[in-house]
């Protein structure tokens, strides 16, 4: 069965792929498994040069894979090479520090005994990968699967097929053993049966929240570890205290970078109301320099969502709260790209917003944030924390004890001050609630893709 991939900078067929069979499935998942036990005994240090290989010579294809990105989800071509050193800096740092993540843990001195903790591969791992950053969501797993010595089976996107591609082919002549990374394109019925796979032994999916229940459902009563990144409605804190043009210009580019698409995007903004009309003029400033077109015109800034019902999601929400009272700073008539019918859409930027609006508690994944009012820091936490998601959240202040403070009654897996929408490869990345379990990056990261066996050794005299 074919498959074909509608670039949503015109609608047209971009790319088309043959769906893999039920027999080339079996086929891909056992050399996966045959081929992981030879791979995880390959020294730590061949792991990480052949990785290093491989994030080499992907580098060496930024230009054609920008292009492919724009055209497969619409980002602008201005910043699709970004994706590019975004893997780099990824997959560099969790090489570096694949050593202490992966060492062995060495026990306390016992007499007549010697003890000690390795962490062993799980086995194969199944890395399903979104289209909004295609590489840098799947780069989380897959690096430091393979340099944990397991297996790996990338299964991407409908939309982003060529991904999963790239990233395969960069391996090639690197010297990883045939069947240790491979990728399939599935349908949606294949990729829960590909789940349920007896040789299936932990799932990396990054997506949905409906997505991660379909996830955990398949893989139910096999006791395979499953890592869920989910949705996100992430908030952010302007203190009576911030940098107002600092919080402006970080925070409209959090919610507006790749149009919205971004599960650490800023959804939702609570500002002191003493700053609140100043905050407010300065980022309906900056967000009319936007320039919303084609993604390959080096110029546009802003391109379109990745398919025209993503769009209509976020037109029937600004509607909704528009209809209860909020006001749209932004004419759309200034982005005369933006059509109905069509996933090019203007920003738009609400106030007089509450959280009985859709746009301040479902996700909108799209370029629209709603900025309400606070009176103190009680207040900005208490919404901040009324979600159903949490991801990130961001804190703007010149007073850091005061900001981490606030971090520890904010529920989230990241706590920025200052900054927002960014991953530290050194960091846990992970939510709570409905935004997901598990964490990747970081050398807690390694932790879900390895297990602990322990190693208890009576020391016998001889006799």
């Amino acid at each position: 069965m074919k498959q074909n991939t509608l670039s949503p900078i015109d609608n047209q067929i971009c790319v088309t792929r043959t769906l893999a069979s039920t027999k080339q499935i079996a086929e891909t998942v056992n050399a996966a498994s045959a081929s992981q036990i030879k791979w995880a005994k390959m020294p730590l240090e061949s792991r990480k040069t052949i990785c290093s290989q491989a994030i080499s010579s992907f580098i060496n294809q930024k230009a054609q894979i920008a292009q492919e990105i724009t055209m497969m989800m619409g980002r602008p071509i201005a910043y699709t090479q970004g994706e590019v050193d975004g893997v780099a800096e990824r997959a560099f740092s969790m090489i570096e520090q694949a050593d202490r993540a992966l060492a062995d843990i060495h026990l306390a001195e016992k007499p007549g005994f010697k003890r000690y903790i390795k962490r062993v591969p799980v086995g194969t791992v199944l890395v399903i990968a979104p289209w909004n950053y295609p590489y840098l969501t799947a780069i989380n797993a897959v690096i430091p699967a393979l340099l944990a010595g397991n297996s790996v089976i990338l299964k991407h996107s409908a939309q982003t097929p060529l991904c999963a591609e790239r990233l395969v082919e960069a391996f090639e002549g690197t010297g990883i053993p045939k069947g240790v990374f491979q990728f399939l394109h599935t349908d949606h019925l294949s990729t829960e049966k590909l789940i349920q796979h007896p040789n299936i032994d932990y799932v990396a999916f990054t997506g949905s929240v409906a997505g991660g229940a379909m996830v955990e459902k398949n893989a139910a009563g096999r006791f395979i570890g499953v890592g869920l990144e989910l949705g996100g409605k992430d908030p952010a804190y302007v203190r009576h205290d911030a940098d107002i043009d600092h919080a402006v210009e970080t925070l409209v580019d959090g919610a507006l970078f790749n149009s919205g698409q971004s599960c650490c995007g800023i959804e939702r903004i609570y500002v002191h109301h003493s700053i609140h009309d100043e905050f407010v003029q300065k980022a309906v400033a900056l967000t009319k320099q936007y320039q919303l077109g084609n993604p390959t015109d080096a110029n546009t800034t802003l391109g379109p969502l990745v398919r025209t019902e993503a769009a209509n999601l976020v037109r029937n929400q600004i509607a909704d709260a528009v209809s209860q009272g909020a006001i749209a700073h932004i004419d759309e008539s200034l982005f005369p790209a933006s059509v109905a019918g069509t996933p090019y859409l203007a920003p738009q930027i609400l106030t007089k917003v509450n959280h009985s609006m859709q746009v301040m508690t479902e996700e909108s994944f799209g370029p629209v944030v709603g900025i309400q009012s606070v009176s103190d820091d009680s207040q900005a936490v208490a919404l901040m924390n009324d979600s159903q998601f949490g991801l990130t959240a961001s804190v703007f202040t010149t007073d850091e004890e005061a900001a981490q403070q606030l971090g520890e009654q904010i529920q989230t897996g990241t706590f920025f001050v200052n900054r927002c929408d960014y991953l530290d490869p050194e960091l846990a990345w992970t939510g709570v609630k409905n935004s997901g379990r598990g964490c990747t990056l970081s050398q807690i990261g390694f932790e879900m893709l390895t297990r602990p066996k322990s190693f208890h050794i009576k020391i016998l005299e001889a006799k």
